[in-house]
């Protein structure tokens, strides 16, 4: 089984600007697509950390004493960083969102096109799951992340249906939960609507968006001047949160500015426009039609 295609992999590579001996993060390591290609081109001095809180990916840690492997969060960056030694990198590459390993994993419940249990964890010693969400959040929960999560407009009458259905019984299953929402899911646009039900899930179970901001901020501490932020994203709640950062230094509101009214900004956008797959790796891995490349440099 392919663990993950590793996606834009010229276009990150060139963008990370790899120095020799330079000191390299690989924040979301999954099939190691990027981590080899990055190692490729380090010299011997170089060093190249690569975190990622699912287990299975320790399946594909390299044989290379400059690689250290890192099981956990990469909200947690800066420890890791310093427990190793180190406080500062020269280039931190980020692929978001999910493995094929893991959506091709049914036991994982990362699709709902098989009737696998309502998991969607990326560290399997997570306590939350999806299950958990769905049963246990109230009403008002519930429509809280489908519409902040999934941007689904009738968040509402979703949340409302789930209450229900689970008053009836648990919702334990991907196919009991698309069958219980299927009186608010477009006739012709099922797929699009679950797939975002989904999501939202997942980003709740896993603290996505707390976990990118984290890594956004710390980014902008350990990466020196002139070094680069490579990311990935795959659905819009992720690129805004990128894009804004890389703008304004924040993820609400203007940015900082001195006292001539420059803004003070901890990286400067490379390039006008956000880099997206072209015709002919989307014919090759289909899963990459939604990923944009945004690439930074600090100032």
């Amino acid at each position: 089984m392919t663990y993950h295609v590793p996606v834009l992999l010229p276009q990150c590579i060139e963008g990370l600007r790899i120095l020799p001996d330079g000191v390299y993060v690989d924040a979301t390591m999954g099939g190691g697509g990027h981590t080899r290609a990055i190692l490729e081109r380090l010299g011997d001095r170089g060093v190249l950390f690569g975190f990622d809180q699912d287990a299975s990916a320790a399946i594909n840690v390299p044989d290379d004493e400059r690689f250290h492997f890192v099981h956990g969060n990469f909200r947690f960056l800066k420890n890791y960083l310093r427990y190793y030694g180190f406080r500062h990198v020269n280039g931190i590459l980020a692929d978001l969102g999910v493995s094929s390993y893991q959506f091709d994993t049914p036991e994982r419940g990362f699709t709902f096109r098989s009737p696998a249990a309502l998991d969607l964890r990326m560290n399997n010693n997570s306590r939350l799951t999806a299950a958990e969400v769905v049963n246990t959040y109230d009403q008002e929960q519930l429509c809280r992340i489908f519409r902040d999560y999934g941007e689904i407009a009738n968040a509402g009458r979703l949340a409302a249906l789930i209450v229900r259905g689970r008053s009836e019984s648990p919702i334990e299953t991907s196919s009991r939960l698309t069958d219980l929402i299927a009186p608010c899911t477009p006739p012709h646009g099922e797929f699009k609507y679950w797939a975002k039900v989904f999501q939202a899930l997942r980003i709740e179970v896993n603290h996505e968006m707390d976990s990118l901001r984290a890594l956004l901020e710390q980014s902008a501490d350990v990466i020196i001047p002139g070094g680069r932020l490579v990311v990935i994203t795959y659905h819009s709640l992720e690129d805004r949160a990128v894009k804004r950062f890389i703008r304004d230094g924040r993820f609400s509101g203007q940015a900082e500015k001195d006292f001539y009214g420059n803004p003070l900004v901890p990286f400067k956008a490379l390039g006008n426009k956000v880099i997206t797959p072209d015709e002919k790796e989307i014919a090759q891995n289909p899963r990459a039609r939604s990923a944009k490349l945004r690439i930074a440099v600090k100032n």
